[in-house]
């Protein structure tokens, strides 16, 4: 076993904590750690240098309520870097290893390389002023949705301050919300901005990922997009540029993925979830506990069927709505987090019915990518009220009308009635709008265009995006996913649509190319099912 870290400083002074919150919270006096582990032995609380290099103190964490490892130190502040230790078993669906340095799954903010495993938690103080910042909330039938890239968009754009390019500040500069506003655009759909890890096998080709579906902190916001300026105070950056994007009366929705973590398949990195409760955090292989369940593609599925885990996503959507003032959620393979205990797509299930039943939640915006690789993954038109899901059916329809493929009349009228026949049973309203990019003149809005991904059973990697669309305007050449480009979206536009991840490159939930083709993108109709 390793030896305990040599204290260089003065031993913190350690009180018994609270159990309730999880994570670190800063109450203006001290610090209160909370993590959650059922089968842990023994966990130890890391304290680190401004830097996150040298662990200056290693406090073992004693008190322990309903499996929560708590304590207090009234002499942490804002800024404190901290890590964890944790004991315990590693045989069958356990895999504890005190040697490693683990993430808090409540983090607010993730410091250093994590996918390197020199990431490290950070005390913050969520102070900001808000002044009179208030939800657009503008109605599902008005609006118009732009899903980019915060890098890719601002990075390309000519008129965005260059030293502003890539960062959530260059976002909400003026160039970008008059050039959003004068499309029409009401809503900004972010590609993941949620602390995400780069895979081990782009690491060793000396690449990172580029579209973010790798997540490891869903309660931080990625720091590569963090501007230089704004170093010393991440998440006033985050929300400066949700307040500027209201004030223009843009939405703000996030592209979540709470499907599976970055952590991969069972040869995958231990940087949190496997550390902390890797029976508890993952749907495990029946046959062989050492192996994941892989619904995602992408060696893991999150377990939302465990209460523990269900709790740290609704606490996750509602710190992003309560603390970070954003609008909505589009979901990364839904039906993933919507699969019981028994694996099964369940549509009154825990996920789904704690959404439906929160105060908060069940008011911003829902979206659906409606299918995963699982068994009985597709599943278009089978969400609960409240929600709306990407359309494949329609992209697919819209864009071989426009290539003029055969005996496409009778498709097209079908989705433009809002694919009734998956539909009907949901009561559901549908809407055809119609779509813009960049540099592409206005058509009349009664021009349909449709954004979805394309259903591929490849799953994602690196780099995996290219998008179009927006409302009111004609949609141009779909581009290569190697390059950074940014999709309008129509938001009462929902319906899935099939998404493929290469190794090159992501479709756009509302892009209808997947390739360097010049092939007109597609929008997706929307199916929204209204509140019964």
């Amino acid at each position: 076993m390793e030896a305990p870290a040599r204290s260089l400083v003065a031993p913190s002074t350690v009180w018994r904590g609270r159990a309730y919150p999880l994570g670190a919270t800063w109450d203006g006096a001290g610090v209160n750690f909370a993590l959650f582990s059922k089968h842990a032995e023994r966990v130890e609380l890391c304290l680190f240098d401004p830097r996150g290099r040298r662990e200056i103190e290693r406090l073992e964490v004693r008190e322990r309520t309903d499996f929560i490892w708590h304590c207090y130190l009234p002499d942490a502040r804002p800024g404190q870097l901290y890590a964890y230790r944790v004991h315990g078993p590693d045989e069958g669906g356990h895999r504890f290893d005190g040697s490693r340095l683990l993430l808090d799954p409540y983090a607010k903010l993730i410091q250093g390389k994590a996918s390197a495993g020199l990431g490290r938690s950070q005390v913050v103080d969520t102070a900001f002023s808000w002044g009179e910042d208030r939800a657009p909330r503008t109605p599902w039938q008005d609006t118009v949705l732009y899903e980019l890239h915060v890098k890719g968009f601002t990075q390309r754009h000519p008129d965005v301050p260059e030293q502003l390019r890539g960062t959530y500040a260059g976002l909400a500069s003026l160039p970008v919300i008059e050039y959003l506003k004068g499309l029409g655009v009401t809503a900004v759909e972010l590609l993941p901005v949620q602390a995400f890890v780069d895979e081990r096998r782009l690491a060793q080709h000396g690449l990172r990922n580029y579209w973010g579906y790798n997540a490891i902190g869903f309660f931080a916001p990625e720091m590569r997009y963090v501007s230089r300026s704004a170093a010393p105070d991440p998440l006033g950056e985050f929300k400066t540029m949700v307040k500027t994007l209201h004030l223009a009366g843009l939405e703000v929705i996030l592209d979540v993925v709470y499907n599976h973590t970055g952590e991969g398949d069972h040869t995958g990195p231990t940087l949190a979830f496997r550390g902390l409760d890797n029976s508890i955090y993952y749907r495990l292989d029946p046959s062989n506990p050492r192996r994941y369940l892989n619904f995602t593609g992408t060696g893991n599925s999150f377990n939302t069927s465990h209460r523990v885990v269900l709790a740290l996503v609704m606490d996750s959507l509602r710190y992003w709505v309560h603390e970070m003032h954003v609008d909505g959620f589009r979901f990364d393979l839904a039906p993933t987090l919507a699969r019981n205990s028994s694996q099964q797509f369940d549509r009154n299930g825990a996920f789904l019915s704690a959404i439906r039943q929160d105060p908060v939640l069940s008011r911003v915006k829902l979206i659906a990518e409606p299918w995963d690789l699982g068994h009985d993954g597709y599943q278009l038109g089978n969400f609960p009220p409240g929600w709306v899901e990407w359309n494949d059916k329609y992209r697919d329809a819209v864009r071989s009308f426009w290539r003029g493929e055969p005996g496409m009349i009778g498709e097209l009228a079908s989705r433009l009635t809002g694919s009734s026949k998956r539909t009907a049973t949901a009561a559901t309203t549908t809407a055809a709008p119609t779509t813009a990019r960049k540099g592409r003149r206005r058509t009349p809005p009664s021009r349909p265009c449709a954004p979805g991904r394309s259903a591929a059973s490849s799953r994602r990697s690196s780099s995996r995006r290219a998008r179009p669309c927006s409302r009111r305007a004609t949609s141009s050449a779909a581009r290569s996913r190697a390059t950074t480009t940014a999709t309008a979206r129509t938001t009462s536009c929902r319906g899935s649509t099939g998404k493929a991840r290469t190794a090159s490159s992501r479709t756009s939930c509302a892009s209808s190319s997947r390739s360097a083709s010049d092939i007109p993108a597609s929008a997706a109709a929307a199916t929204r099912r209204p509140r019964t």
